[in-house]
């Protein structure tokens, strides 16, 4: 059995999605970020980046395994269940450029668009405009790429597609990055989110999602993690 720490942000639902879609068996332990829980010692213990996700795997390599991060944990499901990663060499480097082209790319800056336009406590326009001009030029290069091809790895879903829907669609209804002139974009949105496992893996903690405006002190526990962290 596998056991998932994690919350409902783009990163958690990756593998909320996953493990649905591989069909793996899981149980939640929420972990509410809102409230500091990520620094919690049993949590730190599991990973010491203190950030969702990470799983406990009791059917590892070598018995109890530990994983944190979301990119080394969608391949590991990925590679346990022998689906959603291509056996062949060539299709299985495609797969994992575009793994990591969301890992190192679309996450960091779709989600720092998001902050510097709807979170920071002082609106700045560089960093507005410095994050949301990058985040606009990924999204031409995953439309690019997906008038080119039915997914990101090529003719397959993948666990790339797992990795980078959750962040699209968190930035489509944002309304913080434009997505007019992306149409093979909005046609892959749509098709993932079609998917009977996207739609659970969503459904997974979607009762804990923060509603409203972020309070003081979840702004300095989010975003001041490194002075919370110091404490």
């Amino acid at each position: 059995m596998i056991e998932l720490f994690s919350w409902p942000t783009p990163n958690g639902q990756k593998v909320h999605i996953a493990l649905e879609e591989l069909g793996l068996p899981y149980t939640v332990r929420p972990v509410d970020i809102g409230t500091g829980e990520q620094f919690n010692p049993e949590f730190l213990a599991i990973n010491p980046n203190h950030r969702i996700p990470a799983i406990v795997d009791d059917d590892g390599p070598g018995g109890r395994f530990a994983l944190f991060e979301s990119g080394a944990i969608l391949i590991y499901l990925a590679e346990k269940a022998g689906r959603l990663i291509p056996n062949d060499p060539a299709a299985r480097y495609v797969c994992l450029q575009w793994l990591m082209f969301q890992m190192s790319g679309v996450g960091p800056m779709f989600g720092q668009a998001n902050h510097f336009a709807n979170y920071a406590p002082e609106k700045i326009p560089y960093a507005i405009d410095r994050y949301r001009n990058e985040a606009m030029r990924l999204l031409r290069v995953l439309e690019k790429r997906l008038a080119e091809a039915k997914f990101l790895a090529g003719r397959e879903y993948s666990i790339a597609d797992i990795a980078t829907y959750p962040w699209v669609k968190s930035a489509a209804g944002t309304g913080h990055i434009d997505f007019d002139g992306t149409p093979a974009v909005k046609d892959w949105l749509e098709g993932v989110e079609a998917r009977p496992g996207v739609e659970r893996g969503m459904a997974v903690l979607a009762d804990r999602r923060r509603q409203g405006p972020m309070s003081d002190q979840q702004r300095e526990i989010l975003f001041g993690a490194t002075q919370h962290a110091a404490r």
